[in-house]
């Protein structure tokens, strides 16, 4: 079997442990990486290693961040009423970006996944009932993925905060805006049937 010199061959093998990069995928940005300039790849070295220095997660919603409370927990202007619950930081900024949220978020930082060891001890959902106590949330958005996983997170969760008494919701799933309806698989057409809205005038 073929093999580069070893020290490329090392730094492909450690792109392969990257989510979502396979094999050929590594080598094409480890030949990348050969072909900057060393000014250019020790700037990537250093920002990977800054990163691993200076980011760590929020004592309050888990997002990451490099103060702490995180920007998000510490905005006067932000509402206390809503709490938005998501599986992982980055969905943070994908909501953020809708310009259509201005409440508090919660990260759980990942979902339950049997098959993969995490189950609900790896929640850390004793956190989030904890923001619970003093009253001010009256509404949990629970935005995980619509997936199997994040459906099953998203049911556990309502078994957790049934009992409180807040108002719980779940993000609108279904046809994305311009699809075309014959192309959508039956459980995206289910959802949006759910989902469904009343038109008025």
């Amino acid at each position: 079997m073929f093999e580069y010199a070893q020290p490329l061959n090392r730094l492909i093998e450690e792109l392969r442990k990257i989510p979502s990069i396979g094999a050929k995928t590594a080598q094409r940005i480890a030949f990348h990486l050969l072909s900057v300039s060393q000014e250019e790849a020790d700037s990537l070295a250093e920002s990977i290693r800054e990163v691993k220095k200076n980011l760590f997660y929020c004592s309050v919603c888990n997002n990451i961040t490099h103060v702490d409370p995180c920007r998000y927990c510490a905005d006067s202007d932000r509402s206390d009423d809503a709490l938005c619950v998501v599986e992982e930081p980055y969905n943070i900024a994908t909501i953020e970006k809708t310009g259509a949220f201005q409440g508090r978020y919660h990260v759980l930082l990942g979902t339950l996944a049997p098959l993969r060891g995490k189950g609900p001890d790896d929640l850390n959902v004793e956190k989030l009932t904890a923001r619970l106590g003093d009253g001010r949330i009256k509404e949990i958005i629970i935005a995980t993925n619509p997936t199997s996983e994040g459906e099953s997170t998203a049911h556990f969760l309502v078994g957790i905060l049934k009992d409180f008494p807040i108002k719980l919701t779940r993000l609108a799933m279904g046809l994305p805006v311009g699809s075309d309806i014959d192309f959508a698989d039956h459980v995206t057409v289910k959802k949006a049937l759910e989902g469904r809205t009343e038109l008025k005038e």
